[in-house]
């Protein structure tokens, strides 16, 4: 296909996708001609990703190319590219001052990895991310929130392990990180809005009154 269909099946202004061409992000077409080239279902794999990148994964190209980089070195593992993309879409908190709740949190989120046998980097951006979670908590005088860690982490495993299998089928590295990062981003939109609906049905069968029932009107069928 030609660049302008490559455009109109993506989506993506012909100048953006020279642009991505003169970075390096999108691999140079076939050429055919001197002055025109051929692109294939690689580059629409390709600006798809790269797309996800920056319009849900909200990357700054520098980040998509080193992704990029990551997915288009054989030597690298599927394991490693997907940790690549999962690294960079969340981003590290802001420095916390390391004080008494922020130690403690830091305990508690090392104790989890090892308790779990989870094989994640104890400085990773997760657990620097949920030791400033549980800091802030202990400073607001919730400090007994750790004791709903095991329920969130079994949740968590449970919701981690269909987020693989749903990006298993992929058919190319480009397909995979992809879907990691609909599902890392998109996802979690839909976590956090499941959740709030569970949490507002919970509330109702918990605290909620019971709706008064209606009286039988003349010619209803009593039960």
């Amino acid at each position: 296909m030609r660049i302008g269909e490559l455009s109109r099946r993506t989506g993506v202004p012909v100048p953006t996708i020279k642009y991505y061409l003169r970075e390096g992000l999108l691999p140079a077409g076939e050429l055919t001609s001197p002055n025109q080239a051929a692109y294939g279902d690689a580059h629409l794999r390709r600006l798809r990703l790269i797309r996800a990148l920056l319009d849900v994964g909200g990357l700054k190209i520098a980040a998509i190319a080193a992704i990029l980089d990551a997915v288009d070195d054989p030597a690298e593992p599927v394991h490693h590219v997907l940790g690549v993309a999962s690294d960079l879409l969340v981003a590290r908190p802001a420095q916390q001052e390391e004080d008494a709740a922020r130690e403690k949190a830091v305990r508690q989120v090392d104790e989890l990895i090892r308790r779990r046998g989870w094989r994640v980097a104890h400085d990773g951006p997760g657990a620097e991310l949920l030791a400033g979670a549980l800091a802030s908590m202990e400073r607001l005088g919730h400090g007994d929130f750790r004791q709903m860690l095991e329920v969130y982490a079994d949740a968590a495993e449970q919701v981690a392990r269909a987020d693989l299998e749903y990006v298993a089928g992929g058919t190319s590295r480009d397909v995979l990180v992809q879907g990691v990062v609909v599902g890392t981003v998109l996802g979690d939109a839909v976590l956090g809005a499941l959740r709030q609906m569970a949490q507002t049905d919970q509330s109702a069968r918990r605290y909620g009154e019971r709706s008064a029932v209606a009286p039988a009107r003349d010619g209803d069928d009593v039960p």
